[in-house]
């Protein structure tokens, strides 16, 4: 083939890779994922064109021109920084927020295992004093009420944590927090009934901890110091748990696909919900270290920004990404 008849057969091809390059090297905030995708299948077939030139001795301009190409698609393809950035961003917006919609029935039966036996362990502490010594131990009700005290000058802290930095007890709550969510996702292995347990406990214990202190006359401590960071604390734990329920259904009724092929396809879920639950603990451990203990803010600031965060949590959480799919 001579070479006016190769640039006129192969030119739109080029002119194809060139807009989309230019394309993707604008903002991440115009670039789409279906661009994404046919840069691989673009680049392929550029880098065949370039062989196939140097192959016939064609010009030096019209290799020169391919082998521009040809490198600006490779610093596309495998900068490795803005494409990671990227699926972050598409992972946050819409890859997170749209599994979980698909799985709702998972994270609302999740929402009851731990809400329900949280109100009802709340009202019972609440009506009677003693009922707490159910639940924990004399020392460990004893450490509780000293870190809501009124009288403690960090709340939340308890007596051995009470000279630790913010940053040292942001770490803290990170490694705590995650830990819980973790164990309540990985827990679903065992036929979901380690999530089942650890949603109902876990609830049963927060739900007991703020009935006894809420009857103690400790309100304005605890409640003020929870306010902040619960929107992300305890939705991420359901959405953990939600994550462990989808295993143990995977195990149990995997319907017409093999035990093994459901369990993958659910983990692959699983861990989609997991992923998206840290980056809510990790906001709950920021707040919470920096923000729920600084008794310098007035109950009422709290109050109004624990509300924004819940609100932006639930509009986030029902329609972000709507329209995208989730992968």
């Amino acid at each position: 083939m001579k070479q006016q008849q190769f640039i006129d057969q192969q030119r739109p091809l080029w002119d194809d890779f060139r807009r989309l390059a230019d394309e993707l090297d604008k903002p991440p905030r115009r670039r789409a994922q279906a661009e994404l995708a046919r840069l691989p299948e673009l680049y392929r077939r550029l880098c065949a064109d370039y062989a196939l030139a140097r192959h016939r001795h064609y010009s030096s301009g019209l290799v020169e021109e391919l082998h521009d190409l040809v490198q600006r698609g490779h610093r596309l393809l495998y900068q490795r920084k803005s494409i990671w950035l990227w699926r972050m961003v598409a992972f946050v917006w819409s890859g997170f927020p749209n599994t979980l919609r698909r799985h709702s029935r998972a994270f609302w039966l999740a929402t009851a295992l731990f809400y329900g036996p949280a109100l009802a362990m709340g009202l019972a502490c609440y009506f009677d004093g003693d009922f707490i010594y159910t639940l924990l131990d004399p020392f460990e009700v004893a450490s509780m009420e000293f870190m809501y005290d009124p009288a403690n000058p960090l709340p939340g802290r308890s007596e051995d944590r009470a000279s630790a930095s913010d940053f040292a007890m942001f770490g803290y709550y990170i490694w705590n927090n995650i830990g819980i969510g973790f164990r309540t996702f990985a827990s679903g292995m065992l036929a979901g009934v380690g999530t089942v347990f650890l949603l109902l406990f876990n609830g049963v214990a927060i739900g007991g901890v703020a009935g006894h202190l809420t009857q103690l006359g400790f309100s304005a401590t605890f409640w003020t110091f929870v306010a902040g960071h619960s929107a992300f604390e305890l939705t991420a734990i359901c959405i953990s748990g939600a994550a462990g329920l989808l295993l143990g259904k995977a195990i149990l009724a995997p319907g017409r696909r093999s035990r093994g092929e459901a369990l993958k396809w659910a983990a692959l879920e699983a861990v989609t919900l997991v992923m998206g639950a840290a980056l809510l603990l990790l906001g709950a451990a920021f707040i919470e270290a920096f923000w729920s203990s600084n008794g310098a803010v007035a109950p009422t600031v709290k109050y109004m920004v624990s509300a924004v965060l819940w609100t932006a949590l639930i509009l986030y959480l029902g329609f972000a990404g709507r329209g995208r799919d989730a992968t």
